[in-house]
């Protein structure tokens, strides 16, 4: 086998492909720069024109809060309670008795049935009617209330305060009283069906509503 040397005095050697590898990468960066800063311009052209955006809001939203006041100070007293009443009567009317049993209903365990129900305050939402309740429920046990009010919080139609526990003991009433803080959201539906009185029972006004507040005692 014979030997291939190269006894040239300036060996071949190809200086031309490490410049065109270079320059190639050198195009490569460049171009990716010039896309960056084009989708960063992009970018900043649009948050600033959100901002600008968002001030023209805010700047509507203060001035109808301004018309709003100026509107509320030219109306009379007597007139602005007149109006108060009203609005209380409308946000009253959208309330629906049979759904908020309905909805007890399937909130109350076995083990616990509601003595008093009493609505204070109403108010139009959106779709939704939210109600402030304090609810008057007698339980077997401590737990079987304990347990009603968490899965209450956990499914988002009822959130339920204790605020008082009185244990009872007497003919038909033995067991705990507990006295809740109920905010109720009741969503509008097609038709409410009468709820069955197992262990909401039935409804009986405790007298006559005053504003948006009205009350219903259990028998």
């Amino acid at each position: 086998m014979i030997a291939r040397l190269n006894l040239a005095s300036d060996p071949f050697r190809n200086r031309t492909l490490p410049w065109t590898v270079a320059a190639f990468v050198s195009a490569v960066s460049l171009v990716a720069l010039v896309l960056i800063l084009a989708s960063y311009r992009e970018a900043r052209a649009q948050a600033d024109a959100d901002e600008r955006q968002v001030q023209v809001l805010r700047a509507q939203s203060a001035d109808f809060e301004r018309q709003a006041i100026e509107v509320k100070q030219t109306i009379p007293p007597d007139q602005r309670k007149t109006l108060e009443a009203a609005h209380a009567l409308v946000s009253r009317k959208g309330f629906s008795w049979s759904q908020l049993f309905s909805d007890l209903e399937s909130a109350l365990p076995t083990g616990v049935r509601v003595q008093r129900i009493n609505v204070r305050e109403v108010a139009e939402v959106g779709d939704q009617t939210r109600a402030d309740l304090e609810l008057t429920v007698l339980g077997r046990a401590p737990t079987d209330v304990t347990g009603m009010i968490t899965d209450m919080n956990s499914g988002g139609t009822f959130n339920a305060i204790p605020l008082t526990e009185n244990q009872k003991s007497g003919r038909g009433e033995s067991g705990y009283e507990w006295t809740l803080r109920v905010s109720y959201v009741q969503r509008r539906r097609g038709t409410v069906a009468e709820p069955a009185r197992a262990e909401v029972g039935e409804a009986r006004p405790a007298g006559k509503n005053t504003r948006a507040g009205g009350a219903a005692e259990v028998e």
